[in-house]
C-alpha cells in the first residue's frame, strides 16, 4: 500500500482488484468479430498514462482510485493542489506511484506488459531513424 502525507494527513492508496475493477471501468471498446460484447481496459490506459507518458492528470485520477474505499479519503481537488505544491518533486512521484504500481499483485502483470511494448516500439522507431 502506498501512503502520501498531504497537508499533515496520512492517506493510503491501495492498488489492489478494486482498483482494477473501477479504472477498466474508464475505457470500453467492441470485442471485434463478437457484435454488442464490449471489454473494459481502462486500467491499461491509465497505468500506461503514468507509467510511460508521466501525465499528471492520469496521476490524479489514478491516486484518486487507488484511495476510493480508504478512510481518510482524498478529493481531486486535495491532489491537484499537492501535485502542483512547490514542495512535490512530480518525478519523484511518478517514480513511486510506477513502483507500488509494479509491486502490487493486481497490477505489476499490466506494467511489465505495458512497460516491454514500449521498449519494443522505442526500438523499432531507433531502428528506422537508422
Amino acid at each position: 500500500m502506498m501512503e502520501l502525507t498531504i497537508n499533515g494527513t496520512v492517506y493510503q492508496f491501495k492498488f489492489g482488484m478494486g482498483f482494477l475493477r473501477e479504472a477498466n471501468k474508464l475505457t470500453v471498446v467492441p470485442v471485434q468479430g463478437m457484435p454488442g460484447t464490449t471489454k473494459e481496459i481502462g486500467a491499461r490506459y491509465l497505468i500506461a498514462s503514468v507509467v510511460v507518458d508521466q501525465e499528471p492528470n492520469a496521476l490524479v485520477d489514478l491516486l484518486d482510485l487507488a484511495n476510493k474505499g480508504e478512510n481518510p479519503r482524498v478529493t481531486k481537488a486535495m491532489l491537484d493542489s499537492y501535485i502542483d505544491s512547490e514542495e512535490v518533486d512530480i518525478d519523484e512521484l511518478m517514480e513511486k506511484t510506477k513502483d507500488f504500481l509494479s509491486k502490487a499483485n493486481a497490477t505489476k502483470k499490466a506494467v511489465k506488459e505495458i512497460l516491454k511494448e514500449y521498449e519494443e516500439q522505442m526500438a523499432k522507431k531507433k531502428a528506422q531513424e537508422l
